[in-house]
């Protein structure tokens, strides 16, 4: 026996086990039953009254409640919690950071639905006549992911969810794709269609790629070229058999705009001609113009199609076509007008300027007939193109030595593309001429590649891109398997640092291997690129190559970098000495930096760390935050003293850095003192670094009450620290709270990875009073688990 709720189905026999219910809450159920006619009226109901309903209301009717809740001071959070844990039954990863259960919920539900993993007659809240899933969740979807064969992406573009891609072009901001396989031409389309709605006409402004061992090339150049803002005209963005509704309003506005620059030009032509400033036989463009386009075959081809009405419309679409620099094109030989063209070009631009302001956007999503050529129309030719013209024979074949190739990217203009420097295949770059013939919408501003493999000629194809990407903000490359192609990037940062409006702020490289020492790339990235505000550079293991290069110091005394704006630098060396040869240049380059981090790097002598405090103290005045990883500093206590008293930084990590191993007890007493002391120190970090109990009770007394300490934050995870020990640490540290009034500046402990299990009732009592005290990050960890290592490491 069942009950219809608003649509949907209520068993009977889920209700009756919940025991009697009072008369009220049946009152409630029977409201909810009765919403589609009752809803004004639920919605002014009184908070106490309204409470007792909106647990029963479906999905569509709880969504729309949020307005008439808020008005009574109701929050529906806890209700959107309980309808998570029935429907998806799993444990959301950072739960405890969910701001928003309903947006959580409503993204989630979306995305499960649309890739067919939830059923939404699992659950009588889930489905009413009046909802539509897709289309009533969708403008709470900010991050979608697509996934193996893009699974959902027909669906998206397909007609009747016009308006669920219209919610979300407003809404999405982060665009995942994750796992792809190949997949046919007819989802490619529906991709290309995606794309284009969510990207040049919508809000996405990340996309992110995920774990593709053997990526499709022609897919993989699709994404990157369209989250660029580059794509092909003709049948790709046709739409359901018409244009792409938001391009063809343009259109329509352009249209009308170039009619009335058309009449003014017959109007102007017609008025020199009256007063006889033209040749007979011959109208063309304004004087100066037509003098100087004199010998230039394709601009004084331009300058007389000015003069004429009839061909203005198609010359500008030839003209505007694209708003990639024509220095992006790369020719095999020369042209005998090159030069004249550079020169003519200062005189023309104000012409052009005028035309392209007419017509620049107009063509963008025409269907334009090409007469033979019409196979070029197809969707993917601009892809197939792109991943094919290397062996078409069309590229200039580059083979000039590394130093002309420097000097080439020097002398050359802005937005330049890599022309085969080292570790680029010869043969120029892919795509080059395809991205000319593109037209250039508006692009992403985070582009992500995690796992994904780059070969060369997708690293020349990529270089492209980022040559004139300059609404880029922030790209990330973490093992694609870069090697020698790091070049080939570099090129293409270095091209970008040309162009002054672009916005590349931060950058992370990781890798297996190192192609070069690490210190060595974040030379070459400064110098290519020095507007970075954050550079990441991490890598696992050396290169095989590298096995044989002598570990001393590098035959380079000092580097040359140009003063950067770096505020934020990491590197984790693949266990490869830290020379401050390469180091201490970036220091003094980076006036602005505030945090830095080094992780793995070997010290190949005492003076090293020495130099390397010497230069932060003398370059870096704003540096606020510094941390060292898995670095053994345990010969090297004098330098980390030094560190503890520096009256600039706030922070300071030493993570698994043995501190303690072959140290003294009064070691321990001076880092105390010396912390006591530090008033502008706010954090401490020292996880890894085998305190024990004693160490942890000795910590407490940087609490004192003789202490001059702000430290606000403490980090002893994975210290070997047991029940009894953070008890004791607990009491004392009450203690001196109680001398200083109850008052204190400590507000967060981190215990992570810690031997609390052992005895789990005096770990209670422990964390039970630390959180009177302060705020506690911890977990239930099981320490035999790593029993093992912490023995075999002894």
């Amino acid at each position: 026996m069942a009950e219809l709720v608003g649509g949907g189905v209520a068993p009977r026999g889920a209700m009756a086990a919940e025991g009697p219910r009072s008369l009220f809450a049946l009152s409630a159920a029977a409201v909810s039953r009765s919403m589609a006619a009752l809803e004004r009226d639920v919605w002014a109901l009184p908070g106490g009254l309204l409470r007792g309903v909106l647990p029963l209301l479906t999905v569509f009717h709880l969504e729309r409640a949020e307005g008439a809740a808020q008005r009574a001071g109701l929050s529906t959070q806890p209700i959107w919690r309980k309808l998570w844990d029935d429907v998806m039954k799993t444990r959301p990863p950072n739960s405890k950071n969910i701001t928003c259960w309903r947006k959580k919920f409503l993204e989630t539900f979306f995305s499960n639905v649309l890739h067919g993993v939830l059923d939404v007659s699992s659950d009588w809240r889930l489905h009413h006549h009046h909802f539509s899933p897709l289309l009533h969740s969708s403008p709470h979807v900010s991050q979608l992911t697509l996934c193996n064969m893009l699974q959902g992406v027909v669906e998206l573009t397909a007609e009747h969810n016009q308006q669920v891609l219209e919610n979300l072009a407003g809404s999405l901001r982060i665009l995942n794709f994750q796992r792809l396989l190949s997949s046919d031409q007819s989802i490619r389309r529906s991709l290309v269609l995606l794309l284009h709605r969510l990207i040049h006409h919508g809000s996405v402004s990340q996309v992110s790629m995920y774990s593709w061992p053997v990526p499709d090339t022609v897919l993989l150049i699709l994404i990157l070229s369209m989250s660029a803002g580059f794509w092909h005209s003709g049948n790709a963005l046709m739409y359901h058999s018409s244009l792409c509704v938001l391009c063809r309003d343009e259109s329509k506005a352009q249209s009308q705009e170039l009619a009335q620059e058309q009449a003014e030009r017959g109007c102007y032509d017609e008025r020199e001609w009256s007063s006889g400033e033209n040749h007979k036989g011959s109208p063309s463009a304004p004087r100066e113009a037509d003098m100087e386009v004199n010998g230039c075959g394709a601009d004084a081809h331009l300058s007389s199609v000015l003069s004429r009405a009839s061909s203005l419309h198609n010359q500008a679409c030839e003209e505007a076509s694209s708003k990639v620099p024509s220095d992006l094109t790369s020719v095999e030989g020369g042209s005998s007008c090159v030069s004249d063209q550079l020169s003519c070009r200062r005189v023309l631009r104000k012409t052009r300027r005028r035309l392209k302001s007419a017509v620049g956007k107009k063509r963008r999503c025409l269907r334009r007939s090409r007469g033979p050529h019409g196979d070029s129309e197809d969707l993917y030719d601009f892809v197939f193109t792109v991943a094919k013209e290397h062996n078409s024979g069309l590229l200039n074949k580059n083979s000039a030595t590394e130093g002309e190739n420097a000097e080439n990217w020097t002398s050359s203009s802005p937005g330049s593309p890599c022309n085969g420097h080292a570790g680029c295949k010869k043969g120029g770059s892919a795509g080059i001429f395809s991205l000319k013939a593109a037209h250039r919408f508006r692009s992403v501003s985070t582009l992500e590649l995690f796992s994904i493999p780059l070969t060369g000629e997708t690293c020349r194809i990529l270089s492209n891109l980022l040559s004139s990407w300059v609404s880029l903000e922030n790209l990330v490359l973490s093992y694609n398997g870069l090697g020698a192609n790091i070049s080939c990037i570099l090129s293409a940062l270095r091209a970008l640092s040309h162009h002054s409006d672009c916005h590349l702020s931060a950058l992370s490289v990781s890798d297996i291997f190192s192609h070069m020492p690490c210190m060595e790339l974040v030379c070459c990235i400064l110098s290519a690129f020095p507007q970075l505000h954050t550079l990441s550079v991490s890598f696992d293991l050396k290169n095989q190559l590298e096995g044989s290069r002598p570990e001393g110091n590098p035959t380079r005394s000092e580097v040359e970098i140009p003063e950067s704006c770096l505020e934020q630098l990491e590197i984790r060396f693949p266990r490869e000495p830290l020379h401050s040869a390469f180091l201490l240049p970036v220091l003094k380059a980076s006036k602005s930096l505030q945090q830095l981090s080094l992780d793995s790097a070997t010290l190949p002598s005492s003076q090293e760390l020495g130099l390397l405090l010497g230069a932060l103290k003398e370059c870096n005045p704003n540096l606020k935050k510094l941390s060292f990883h898995d670095m053994n500093l345990a010969e090297h206590q004098k330098e980390v003293l030094l560190l503890l008293q520096d009256p600039i930084l706030q922070e300071i990590t030493f993570s698994f850095c043995r501190l303690f191993e072959s140290s003294t007890t009064e070691f321990l007493s001076e880092i105390i003192n010396t912390v006591k002391r530090n008033s502008a120190l706010k954090s401490l970090k020292l996880p890894g670094n085998r305190l024990g109990n004693h160490r942890l009770v000795a910590l407490a007394d940087i609490f004192s009450e003789d202490s001059s300490s702000s430290l606000c934050q403490l980090d002893v995870s994975s210290n070997c620290i047991k029940p009894d020990g953070l008890l004791e640490f607990t009491k004392k540290l009450e203690g001196y709270i109680q001398q200083r009034g109850g008052q204190t500046q400590f507000t967060h402990l981190h215990l992570f990875q810690n031997w609390l299990d052992q005895d789990a009732e005096t770990a209670q009592e422990a964390l039970r009073r630390l959180r009177a005290v302060c705020s506690v990050i911890s977990d239930s960890w099981d320490s035999s688990q790593a029993f093992a290592d912490y023995i075999s490491v002894m």
